[in-house]
C-alpha cells in the first residue's frame, strides 16, 4: 500500500481480489488483507461470535478489532467484548456513538428504535462506524452469503462505496455449518444467545429469537420491513 493510492486504485484492487480470492479459504484472505493494508486494516465484530477475530488474529496477531457499543445490547453480547479482549491476540477498539441513549432521548424522545429504526441505526452505528474507520483502508466483517438473501451476493473482497474503503468477508462462503465446526476445532468465544434461540444478536429492543424454518437474519427488527442496519447496505 502507498499513500497515493486513489480511490479508483484501491477499488481496482478489491475487484481484482474479489476475483483471485473467491475460492481461497478465509485464512488466506485475511493473510492477502494483512499482508497488503498492515496496520491500515481492522475486524469489525459484532461480537455474535468471534470467529473472524480468531482467524485475523491468526494472519495478524494484535490486529485491531472494532466493536460498536450502541448501548442498547445484550449483557451476553458486552460479556463476550469483554471476553475476546483478555484472551485473544487482538487489540479491541469499542465506538461509541455521539450521545447517549438519555441524552438520545431528550433530542428525539425514548425509544427510538420503535419509531424509525433507520435513524436509531444511523445514529448509534453508522455515524461511529464512519468516524472510527478514518484510520483504515481495508476492515473485514463476519457477512456470509447464506445468511439472507439481502447477503448472497457478497464478495469474499470488494469495493464499500459509503465509505470509500476496501471490504473483506472472509467468510462469505461459509455456511453456518463450517462457523460451527471452526468454533469446535479452536474453541473460539461465541455470545451465549446462540444457544439460547438468537441466531443474530444486535442490539437488544431491536433482537427476537429466531423460529424453526426462519432465516438467520428473521430475528432483526422482526415485523417492520428492515433487514439491515445499515453497516452494510
Amino acid at each position: 500500500m502507498t499513500a497515493t493510492q486513489t480511490d479508483h486504485d484501491l477499488k481496482s484492487l478489491a475487484e481484482q481480489a474479489g476475483r483471485d480470492l473467491e475460492d481461497a479459504s478465509a485464512l488466506e484472505i485475511l493473510t492477502w488483507a494483512a499482508g497488503v493494508f498492515g496496520e491500515e486494516f481492522c475486524v469489525t465484530s459484532s461480537m455474535e461470535d468471534a470467529v473472524v477475530a480468531h482467524l485475523a488474529s491468526r494472519a495478524m496477531p494484535g490486529v485491531d478489532v472494532v466493536f460498536l457499543d450502541t448501548g442498547y445490547h445484550f449483557e451476553e453480547t458486552i460479556g463476550t467484548r469483554d471476553a475476546v479482549d483478555a484472551v485473544m491476540d487482538v487489540n479491541v477498539i469499542t465506538l461509541t456513538p455521539r450521545q447517549t441513549v438519555a441524552q438520545q432521548d431528550a433530542e428525539y424522545g425514548p425509544r427510538l428504535h420503535d419509531r424509525d429504526p433507520d435513524l436509531c441505526c444511523a445514529l448509534r452505528k453508522v455515524a461511529p462506524l464512519r468516524d472510527g474507520l478514518t484510520a483504515y483502508r481495508a476492515w473485514a466483517t463476519g457477512l456470509r452469503r447464506d445468511e439472507s438473501p439481502t447477503r448472497a451476493n457478497t464478495p469474499v473482497v470488494g469495493w464499500d462505496e459509503k465509505r470509500r474503503k476496501v471490504k473483506v468477508s472472509p467468510i462469505a462462503r461459509w455456511t453456518q455449518d463450517d462457523v460451527d465446526a471452526y468454533v469446535a476445532e479452536h474453541g473460539v468465544l461465541t455470545n451465549p444467545l446462540l444457544m439460547d434461540g438468537y441466531a443474530s444478536v444486535g442490539c437488544a429492543p431491536c433482537t427476537r429469537r429466531v423460529l424453526e424454518g426462519e432465516d438467520a437474519r428473521a430475528g432483526r427488527w422482526a415485523g417492520r420491513g428492515k433487514t439491515e442496519c445499515g453497516l452494510h447496505g
